[in-house]
């Protein structure tokens, strides 16, 4: 359905007002692209990102492994950005779209976190765990908005923080020589991937707690 003052309700981004953005969106949606094909083409290089994590144990190529996963992450991100931009270029509202707009992102964290947990230096527990965080913040933001409250995208460890942290310790675990890896003594296979997952987890949980309590306040303030 069209609607010209359709607005997807979605995250604040700020590079959604680059010119170059704008360009990219405007020939995505002139060239009849839809929405939903880019929610799910980002869900495609997530899980791509995840399979190369797991690869990165492959001695000769791992540093390239790390490379691409960093890459595809942020073409994720990018579909991401785009997807809402297109649905606005295009003033379409698809009856399954809020479908793709979320359904996706829940497969991308998770094959992104696990795979990362079997990275070279990533640890499995905390990739899963890390994958449940993430699922819960976004369960959090759901149900606040099932409830009646506006849409609470805070952080500190929202998706698009979770997943800057995540590029930068998989560019440095890629291109940091050997002796720069962290090492920790008492789990000496874990380095600056696990280091990541504990961040994005711990951070995750208070970003749960912030958006738990903002949306209690919203309610309650109706």
């Amino acid at each position: 359905m069209s609607d010209p003052s359709y607005v997807p309700d979605r995250r604040p981004i700020s590079a959604r007002n680059h010119p170059i953005s704008i360009g990219i969106a405007r020939w995505l949606a002139q060239s009849g692209v839809s929405p939903n094909a880019i929610s799910v083409s980002g869900m495609v290089a997530a899980i791509l990102a995840g399979a190369a994590f797991v690869c990165t144990t492959w001695p000769a190529y791992g540093w390239l492994f790390f490379l691409a996963a960093a890459l595809l992450m942020q073409l994720r991100l990018q579909a991401n950005m785009f997807d809402g931009m297109v649905a606005i270029q295009t003033a379409r509202a698809s009856p399954v779209g809020e479908l793709f707009n979320e359904v996706p992102d829940r497969v991308s964290d998770a094959a992104i976190f696990i795979g990362a947990g079997y990275a070279v230096g990533g640890m499995p527990e905390l990739g899963y765990l890390a994958a449940i965080v993430a699922l819960f913040t976004a369960y959090v933001r759901a149900e606040g908005k099932v409830a009646g409250a506006p849409q609470v995208f805070c952080g500190p460890m929202a998706k698009q923080q979770r997943m800057a942290l995540l590029t930068v310790a998989a560019l440095y675990a890629g291109v940091a020589p050997a002796n720069w890896q962290p090492r920790f003594s008492s789990l000496p296979d874990r380095g600056v991937i696990a280091l990541a997952l504990l961040i994005i987890v711990i951070g995750g949980a208070f970003t749960a707690v912030r958006r738990l309590k903002r949306i209690a306040r919203a309610l309650r303030s109706q």
